[in-house]
């Protein structure tokens, strides 16, 4: 894993070596609110406004599918009132961008639980879904509710009520069979993973998928992740040498 690089407002990357597929952990919401001594909602909604930009980036730059992991399976175990309020945030996000996923050829997809978010928040998810389902310029894929071994547990239990009835001959497990019972089944793997904050690990995240993905942990807390930090970090991308366990 890399650290940080230094930030650059004049960032040249070679199209053709860019990442199709981009995942973010986006972490550091609360320790953003309580550096500066406000509520982690706070911190929540700042981080909103980051996701915003994001997003609008990585579409101007030719990014095919881009990730991000909204809500885990054990942010469910948050205090309720943060977790409400992660919802209302959701909720707000989704009416207001709508529109401009519309209008930038955006389509929005969900991996997770999704029958464990409240109803009003899985409306809103359907009413966008259903609106950007034929767009073609750029995937944005929400994890939400969502948890690797969860959804790896969801899988061989599928797999295995599969060979139970004679449709799959246990012989045939493959990794391509394995692949096409996951939530990502048409969606290819990430080529990187950025994760904010500076913690050192995977929390869960896309287990299976990312066997071969390069990964990069900044320093920077998700409220102050910025557009030209992800530049430097896609320019950083372009320049490593990705081998897949072949020398």
């Amino acid at each position: 894993m890399n650290s940080s690089p230094s930030s650059s407002t004049s960032v040249e990357l070679d199209a053709a070596k860019l990442p199709a597929h981009v995942a973010i952990i986006m972490d550091g919401n609360g320790r953003w609110a309580k550096k500066r001594l406000l509520n982690r909602v706070n911190g929540h909604e700042k981080g909103s406004e980051t996701v915003r930009t994001i997003v609008r980036t990585c579409r101007q730059i030719g990014i095919s599918y881009l990730t991000l992991y909204a809500f885990s399976t054990e942010n469910w175990l948050r205090p309720r009132a943060e977790v409400e309020a992660l919802m209302a945030l959701l909720k707000k996000f989704l009416q207001s961008e709508r529109r401009e996923m519309v209008d930038n050829n955006i389509r929005l997809r969900v991996i997770g639980q999704l029958d464990r978010l409240p109803t009003n928040v899985r409306e809103e998810l359907d009413r966008t879904m259903a609106a950007t389902r034929e767009l073609t310029g750029m995937n944005l894929i929400l994890a939400l509710s969502y948890g690797g071994r969860a959804e790896i547990i969801r899988m061989v239990q599928e797999v295995a009520k599969k060979i139970k009835q004679g449709i799959i001959d246990p012989e045939a497990v493959n990794e391509g069979l394995i692949s096409e019972h996951l939530y990502t089944r048409d969606i290819p793997d990430p080529d990187l993973l950025i994760r904010t904050s500076g913690e050192m690990r995977i929390s869960n995240f896309l287990l299976w998928q990312i066997a071969y993905t390069e990964l990069f942990v900044t320093k920077t807390l998700w409220p102050d992740f910025s557009k030209e930090e992800l530049l430097q970090i896609l320019k950083d991308f372009t320049v490593r040498v990705r081998r897949f366990g072949v020398v």
